[in-house]
């Protein structure tokens, strides 16, 4: 039995304890990349509660200061290898696992069962018995049963679980794994009895046995698992192959949240119909969706997933059908439909895999050379001209000024373009500044020859 300095050092000890049921120790280290992640966080479970004496253990209460379970604890459970945790949203502790975690459940025996708390009269019983929790009933318990009960996602209770004389055979310090834990809900709670065969210090217990003095006890709590991703995988319903964001099949696809079964799912469908400015968007609905769900008419699905744990969101848009210009806007997020439409109208192309090839701009190589030519062409005849007028008026000047050297054809008399022999040609497309050349080059020879021929 405790004594008294044991036990006021014990109330102290125990009131930490019952204030704060669980602990939290170790540290995590991240995923990074395809590096395995090791985690050394775990998170404990300890706290004991009185059970009465064949009350199917349905009645627990706080184990007080004249109990002989006072002060001390059997043991402790741990969970491991998740991630994150979050203890304060919810009414149980949630753990959260990424891919590759293993979160498991397991047990730490802190005393020796024939000799608790150093006290060697003081043990666990092997007892029968019941548990109305869990709609146990009654049957040979050992020494300590562990019942755990799983949820699922349908809120579905699996049968319960029972490991019976649990704690036979262990020894003190000892960490034994219970379960693996996948996603879901979990409820444990391990069931004993404690036998004192002293006759000292009787008010102690409250029984109404003689000699051997039993008394119930457990340890209880909750908690739950959940994937920490946010995904959800389009698959092809006809390849089941993966459609990744911003792409499009006319098979239709499927959802496969990849056994996450906690993330809430919305899916809206939008539909191009002929409005007074062309194709317009129309949005068909706008709705939850769930695993497995096919969707095979022709849209634009924009997928939504949340996780409600993390409050992390992932967007993808899948487009099913043929139409070439909504899948150019799925792969194109920077166009409209509108937008699209008018490329598709002055020549772009949309090719296979939705890109867009704009329409080539028509170039006007070969203007621009036969431009080079005539100009080429009109700078040597024009010098040709200028040396021709000097030659004539070189010439003219050595004949006598009553000798005419050309016949001039009479005014009104025919329509030939010749002066002085000279056919000047005229280009058709020649720029306005080179025709002025020409014309002044002209006009100038013919000044000089008339001014020497007076």
């Amino acid at each position: 039995m405790l004594t008294r300095n044991k036990r006021i050092a014990a109330a102290s000890m125990i009131l930490v304890t019952m204030l704060s049921s669980f602990a939290l120790t170790g540290t995590v280290y991240a995923k990074d990349g395809d590096k395995e992640s090791v985690s050394k966080e775990a998170y404990y479970f300890d706290y004991a509660q009185y059970a009465g004496d064949d009350d199917g253990f349905c009645d627990l209460t706080p184990i007080t200061s004249d109990n002989v379970h006072y002060g001390w604890r059997l043991g402790q459970f741990a969970v491991s290898g998740f991630t994150r945790i979050d203890d304060e949203t919810f009414e149980a502790p949630v753990f959260l696992k990424n891919v590759g975690d293993e979160v498991k459940l397991s047990f730490i025996l802190e005393q020796d069962i024939n000799k608790l708390n150093g006290d060697s009269k003081l043990t666990i019983n092997d007892d029968t018995g019941w548990d109305e929790i869990f709609g146990i009933e009654k049957t040979h318990f050992g020494k300590g049963a562990l019942i755990i009960v799983k949820r699922d996602y349908q809120n579905s209770y699996a049968d319960p679980v029972i490991y019976t004389d649990y704690l036979s055979g262990k020894a003190k310090g000892a960490e034994t794994t219970v379960e693996l834990c996948e996603e879901g809900d979990y409820e444990v709670a391990l069931d004993y009895s404690l036998l004192h065969k002293s006759f000292d210090d009787l008010w102690i217990i409250p029984t109404s046995k003689v000699g051997e003095f039993e008394d119930d006890y457990c340890i209880y709590f909750r908690f739950s698992v959940r994937n920490g991703n946010c995904m959800v995988y389009p698959m092809d319903v006809k390849t089941e192959n993966e459609l990744t964001n911003t792409a499009f099949t006319p098979n239709g696809f499927y959802l496969d949240l990849a056994k996450s079964r906690y993330l809430d799912i919305d899916i809206s469908k939008q539909i191009l119909n002929e409005g007074k400015d062309g194709l317009v968007e129309d949005t068909r609905f706008n709705q939850p969706a769930r695993d497995g769900e096919k969707f095979t008419d022709e849209g634009i699905y924009n997928i939504t997933v949340k996780n409600r744990y993390t409050g992390r969101r992932t967007e993808k848009t899948i487009y099913v059908g043929n139409n070439n210009i909504l899948q150019a806007y799925v792969s194109n997020s920077g166009y409209s439909i509108r937008e699209l439409t008018n490329l598709v109208n002055e020549g772009a192309t949309i090719r296979s895999d939705g890109s867009i090839k704009m329409p080539e701009t028509t170039t006007t190589t070969e203007a621009t050379t036969t431009t080079a030519e005539l100009t080429t062409s009109l700078t040597t005849t024009t010098t040709a001209v200028l040396t021709t007028e000097d030659t004539a008026i070189q010439s003219e000047s050595s004949h006598d000024a009553t000798a005419p050297v050309f016949q001039k054809e009479e005014s009104g008399k025919g329509s030939s373009r010749e002066s002085n022999g000279l056919v000047v040609p005229i280009a058709v497309g020649v720029s306005a500044a080179t025709v002025s050349s020409v014309l002044t080059a002209l006009f100038v020879g013919r000044r000089r020859k008339s001014g020497d021929s007076k």
